[in-house]
């Protein structure tokens, strides 16, 4: 395999999706005590986010809490519950490249402004003809390292 153009960092976000995001905050910030360290909206997106913390600094992780902004509208946030993960990269315009090169399929929408202010792309959950390769029923987002977290 040829020389990879970019790393994968860590673990940047988890985010879990319901129809309803009072459980959620119920559970994760209410019970467990992570903090909330902003929110989020977008009709494209068909997403109402609210934006934890578990950890701090450089071993911080984002856990958000999605929930649909109309049910009945295509994205569903809300299923599966654990909706994607996100990994953060140290080039994502390299990454997107180099993936899409080798026959790995994408979101429609292309690297763009995420909900903490980052760029990012999405692997596709499901592969096709043009795209034989995806996240096997997991969507993966990348998001590039190095840019403003909010208060992570």
């Amino acid at each position: 395999m040829s020389s990879r153009p970019f790393r994968v960092l860590g673990i940047h976000h988890i985010a879990i999706g319901g129809n309803s995001k009072d459980r959620l905050l119920n559970l994760w910030a209410g019970l467990l005590g992570l903090h909330m360290v902003g929110s989020y909206q977008s009709s494209s997106e068909n997403v109402d986010e609210d934006i934890l913390v578990a950890g701090s600094g450089a071993g911080a992780v984002e856990i958000d809490l999605m929930q649909p902004l109309d049910s009945a509208r295509k994205p569903s946030v809300a299923t599966p519950a654990l909706n994607h993960i996100g990994l953060s990269v140290d080039d994502l315009e390299a990454a997107v490249a180099w993936l899409s090169a080798r026959g790995v399929r994408f979101t429609p929408g292309g690297i763009r402004r995420g909900a903490s202010g980052t760029d990012i792309a999405f692997i596709h959950p499901s592969s096709n003809d043009t795209f034989p390769l995806s996240g096997e029923g997991v969507l993966i987002e990348l998001v590039q390292a190095g840019q403003s977290d909010g208060d992570m």
